[in-house]
């Protein structure tokens, strides 16, 4: 199953992941929510939707925009709405 961590900390875990563009994105309630904290940050995908980001923050530390959503997909992406995928340093391992 995979799963996300990071600074020694399990941060999700699930079975229902989908995989696109060789990240994994993971159901939200599947994400400890209590390592998450709304970053202002957002980015434009052309075919994706507008993503949303959250800082990580574990143990005292964090890791700026190291999580990413899309709130509202557009039509190509519903697959992946409200998912949750992680980067910068955050590890999967299956």
């Amino acid at each position: 199953m995979p799963k996300e961590m990071w600074n020694g900390a399990v941060i999700a875990e699930s079975d229902k992941c989908k995989k696109l563009e060789g990240n994994y994105y993971f159901p939200a309630e599947s994400v400890k929510q209590e390592y998450l904290v709304h970053s202002p940050t957002t980015s434009i995908c052309s075919w994706k939707g507008t993503a949303n980001y959250y800082d990580v923050t574990v143990n005292g530390e964090t890791n700026k925009d190291a999580a990413w959503y899309y709130p509202q997909t557009k039509e190509a992406a519903k697959e992946i709405e409200g998912y949750v995928a992680f980067w910068r340093g955050v590890e999967i391992s299956q």
